[in-house]
């Protein structure tokens, strides 16, 4: 009887731990990525066999946006996230989505750790800024980080994959922010080491009108700045900059003089014409008569302009026989070149 007991009780035993053991597996299983076979493929279910005698339905529309790009075959193994083991109907509860999920988090764990771009979509807006679809997990990007300068037309970036930089992952809490800004600025400073290394006083260069003031304007270059003195925008005269530019606004420049020490570039606009001065005296012979634009008024006479660039002095002695102040901006628009002298 001790003997039938002793061979009995040990049976028992381990079909107990084998059972226990196997509730263990099945619940572990629950809430992981599991590898599993297509097994077949309705109208917009795919049946999916994970394993452990255990199979379970995914919608269609998991594995992409449109049905016509999906391909999946009978046969095919593929990644899911298994909810649940069972339920009502002995069926797994499987999610690709989640997989994905998953997977690209992983991923992106490890590009955070490396300081590595990671590539994403931005298909949305919401207060503060907008959300990025990042192979499956979905960031967010701070207004502040869209870009290096203030964008007004923000659908040009939707749906178009680009490049980002990972500022913080919380996976808890299923938080993650990114920034465009920074994979910008990035490049912009090895394109200004760059440009820096290669630039040559003579060089013709694409920018953007940064900034104005009095005295000229600041091109971005492409992460290098450049000043537009506002005595070369233009071979006629310009009282102020924002005359002749605006801020934004694309231009192409000329590189008149760069030091290599302190960084600083020298820009021009009007050396990319001919110096209208040079043929003067083809254009305007001595002798001949000239209608031109009364620019300014000084107490010794008038400077007039016969062309952009190309301006006369009419002394105020050579205005009338009889008047000795030029009384109006338009006394003296005709006038004699022979007695006349650029200003």
């Amino acid at each position: 009887m001790t003997q039938t007991e002793t061979i009995t009780t040990p049976g028992k035993e381990s079909f107990a731990e084998l059972l226990d053991q196997s509730f263990e597996e099945m619940t572990s299983i629950e809430g992981s990525v599991v590898s599993g076979t297509v097994i077949s493929i309705e109208k917009d279910m795919i049946l999916i066999d994970v394993g452990l005698k255990c199979e379970g339905r995914v919608p269609l529309r998991e594995f992409g946006n449109n049905e016509d790009d999906i391909k999946i075959d009978v046969g095919d193994t593929v990644e899911v996230y298994i909810e649940r083991l069972e339920d009502i109907n002995g069926q797994a509860i499987l999610s690709r989505e989640k997989a994905r999920r998953e997977e690209a988090w992983v991923n992106l764990e490890v590009a955070l750790e490396k300081q590595q771009r990671v590539n994403g979509i931005i298909f949305g807006k919401v207060k503060g800024g907008f959300t990025v679809d990042l192979e499956g997990a979905t960031a967010f990007l701070p207004g502040s980080q869209v870009d290096i300068r203030p964008i007004k037309d923000l659908g040009v970036l939707m749906g178009t994959p680009q490049p980002f930089q990972i500022l913080k992952m919380d996976r808890r809490r299923g938080n993650i922010v990114v920034s465009r800004r920074a994979v910008l600025e990035d490049s912009r400073a090895e394109a200004r080491t760059e440009l820096v290394a290669n630039l040559q006083e003579g060089q013709v260069l694409q920018g953007v009108i940064k900034n104005i003031t009095d005295y000229g304007a600041f091109v971005d270059l492409g992460g290098v700045d450049g000043l537009l003195h506002v005595t070369d925008i233009s071979w006629k005269r310009i009282n102020h900059p924002s005359e002749a530019l605006q801020v934004g606004e694309s231009v192409q420049v000329k590189v008149i003089k760069f030091n290599d020490e302190t960084q600083r570039i020298s820009l021009g606009i009007k050396q990319l014409t001919e110096d209208p001065w040079l043929k003067v005296f083809d254009r305007f012979p001595v002798g001949a008569k000239m209608s031109g634009i009364v620019t300014n008024i000084t107490d010794y006479g008038s400077f007039v302009e016969l062309e952009d660039g190309i301006e006369g002095l009419v002394h105020v002695s050579e205005m009338s026989w009889t008047k000795k102040k030029c009384s109006s901006r338009e006394d003296c628009i005709y006038f004699r070149k022979s007695r006349s002298y650029g200003a």
